[in-house]
């Protein structure tokens, strides 16, 4: 978690009760994640911290980003700027796009197994989470040797896991007690 988080809160939820209202969550997605790659640049890092005139600063950041950003995003970064927040912007973006997943109903999924899943199962583990978390699910997959075999499953705070290596290690502390 970010040291950011409490100060973008706001913000992101703001932004996100904005965009909800006029029905454009989509684009207010793309227009905070597009600010947030562009305040990570490291040019424009420095360029940011180094400004001795803030309406200069926020103009060339604002022109860096240019189209990208329609009339509302800009008065989001001008508050952000006039706030001495602008540093904020990634976890903004990051608290904005957990707000739209929750209210979509969706949640992203890491999966680790030790071999590659096939589609179908890929398919058919989606389908079972989709039922457990009542939330339309996103997958993740990735592959790990070292889990042997079974899944290690991370749903947000949920984890499963059924790897042999935790099972294995499990049975070995038992059979030490």
């Amino acid at each position: 978690m970010s040291e950011y988080t409490t100060v973008a809160r706001p913000y992101a939820k703001a932004a996100f009760d904005f965009a909800v209202e006029q029905g454009a969550i989509e684009n207010w997605h793309e227009m905070l994640e597009f600010a947030a790659q562009v305040e990570q640049q490291s040019d424009i890092r420095s360029f940011l911290k180094g400004a001795l005139n803030r309406e200069h600063s926020l103009e060339v950041f604002l022109g860096v980003c240019g189209e990208q950003l329609n009339e509302n995003g800009q008065n989001l970064i001008k508050i952000l700027a006039s706030n001495d927040r602008i540093h904020a912007l990634p976890e903004v973006a990051r608290l904005f796009a957990e707000l739209r997943a929750d209210y979509e109903k969706e949640i992203t999924v890491e999966v680790t197994s030790a071999v590659e899943l096939s589609d179908a199962q890929q398919q058919s583990l989606s389908a079972a989470l989709e039922k457990r978390l009542a939330r339309k699910v996103k997958l993740n997959c990735s592959v790990d040797a070292a889990t042997v075999g079974g899944l290690l499953i991370k749903a947000g705070d949920l984890v499963i896991d059924g790897t042999l290596r935790s099972k294995l290690a499990r049975l070995a502390n038992t059979l030490q007690s």
